[in-house]
């Protein structure tokens, strides 16, 4: 679909073609219904351009940097004017490096790995685990839970004021690790403003875009991070690459993420038996290996489709869609949503909630066995966040438990719908019908724990 067939007005324009619109799903209690996909913020849908650029490349797939042959230099181009379309999609800064990973995860742990020598990291206890995790090697300083965007940089501001000193004396260097969206609540954060007080201080900042990147337009220059990292799977991309681009100098100093083909430019045998080895400086530093060539061309070929499509409108739908859900649920008291900065404060479209009366795990199962609605339960691999939400007075067990909880929190977990650029209104609607009839009449079959999970019980 060309921008041109948008509907002028754009908080009601046609989502963008998505794989699985109509895939039919069964329901437990009988017949077939049009499968709603309302877990975005694990993994988005391919988008239908995604999917033709790549069937349209795969009869000429070829090895990528290593062939003389035709195909291998198609590849090869191909490999790298996708690198130069997330540089342009990102707004990457000259001599800024764009590596192709696996993974947000991939991403963040490859930089992790590239930190000078007594490098204290900060970040704060509400990142997802793929931004919290990976610095445990790292002098980690996890920082509370702010309650506005202010108190976000005021946080910031206080802990790189007083950091701790280096073994060599004086500040060291520093690094600041910080979502651009919540994987739970949807909400955006002041990115810009953590950059400035980030460098302030002396220090660099990597901003997580896996949520942001695939609602909102991100750029590295003009929110003046040094680093973004952000998955292909979340971009409408799903072929297994990743995005890590900023500055080259923490990159090229460190020793090669993985060692192998590709990261080197040059080896030879020593005399006394061992192997030297002069690695490149470029990207391929860190992309050892048979690139993954169809993952970057996938990633390319959203990053074209989001940027023809137009964010403006983009957001706009995706914005009449979140007002659709909370104005929908807003007269039913049992439903209470997440938040950190408040219920006005502005999101992309992830919104978590727990319901009176129901285990989430419960609740999650229903809408999927008995409405066709896929959504996502638990702790949402961001751990410390939803507890701090929810508090540590569960409320009783219910049915069934959360698949990620520990012993003693089995109801201490949320539900997550989240939607973006290819989710029609009809799965919005049928969502917010579905939570008011479980709210109001109940499920209408039983289930039970098994493998961990809520499933309904059809032993009877």
């Amino acid at each position: 679909m060309s921008v041109s067939t948008l509907v002028s007005a754009p908080s009601i324009c046609a989502p963008l073609p998505v794989l699985g619109q109509d895939v039919t799903v069964p329901l437990v209690t009988g017949g077939e219904v049009t499968y709603a996909a309302l877990d975005y913020a694990a993994s988005a849908p391919a988008l239908q351009r995604v999917w033709d650029d790549v069937a349209a490349y795969a009869p000429y797939y070829g090895s990528v940097h290593r062939g003389a042959g035709y195909l291998s230099q198609l590849s090869t181009d191909l490999f790298e004017n996708a690198r130069r379309t997330v540089a342009e999609f990102l707004g990457c800064r000259e001599g800024d490096q764009v590596v192709f990973t696996r993974s947000t995860t991939d991403s963040l742990n490859l930089l992790a790995a590239a930190l000078p020598a007594d490098c204290q990291v900060f970040v704060f206890e509400t990142e997802h685990h793929a931004a919290l995790l990976p610095w445990r090697h790292a002098r980690v300083t996890c920082l509370d839970a702010p309650r506005s965007p202010r108190e976000a940089v005021e946080t910031l501001e206080r802990a790189l004021a007083g950091r701790t000193v280096s073994i060599e004396g004086g500040h060291g260097p520093a690094l600041v690790c910080v979502t651009g969206a919540s994987n739970v609540t949807g909400e955006l954060w002041p990115v810009r403003e953590l950059a400035a007080a980030a460098h302030a201080h002396g220090a660099r900042i990597v901003l997580d875009a896996a949520q942001l990147a695939p609602h909102h337009p991100v750029s590295v220059a003009d929110l003046d991070v040094d680093w973004v990292a952000f998955s292909g799977h979340k971009l409408y991309a799903p072929f297994g690459s990743g995005v890590l681009a900023g500055r080259a100098d923490w990159l090229r100093a460190a020793e090669p993420y993985l060692a192998g083909g590709g990261a080197s430019r040059k080896v030879s045998r020593r005399q006394d038996g061992g192997v030297d080895v002069e690695w490149h400086d470029s990207a391929a530093r860190h992309e050892a290996g048979s690139p993954n060539v169809i993952g970057a061309y996938a990633v390319a070929s959203a990053c074209k489709a989001l940027t023809e499509a137009g964010f403006d409108t983009l957001v706009a739908r995706e914005q009449h869609l979140v007002r659709a859900v909370r104005e929908g649920l807003a007269d039913v008291p049992q439903v209470r949503f997440l938040s950190l900065f408040g219920d006005d404060a502005p999101r992309v479209g992830v919104l978590s909630f727990v319901v009176d009366g129901w285990n989430s795990s419960h609740f999650a199962a229903a809408l999927s066995a008995e409405y066709g609605i896929g959504v996502r339960d638990g702790l949402f691999c961001a751990h410390p966040l939803v507890r701090t939400l929810l508090g540590s007075d569960p409320q009783s067990q219910g049915e069934c438990g959360s698949p990620e909880a520990a012993p003693g929190e089995k109801s201490l977990n949320a539900i997550r719908v989240s939607f973006g650029a290819g989710t029609p209104d009809e799965h919005v609607e049928r969502f917010v019908r579905a939570v008011k009839e479980l709210v109001t009449d109940g499920a209408k079959w039983n289930y039970r724990t098994e493998d961990g999970r809520c499933v309904p019980d059809t032993s009877a």
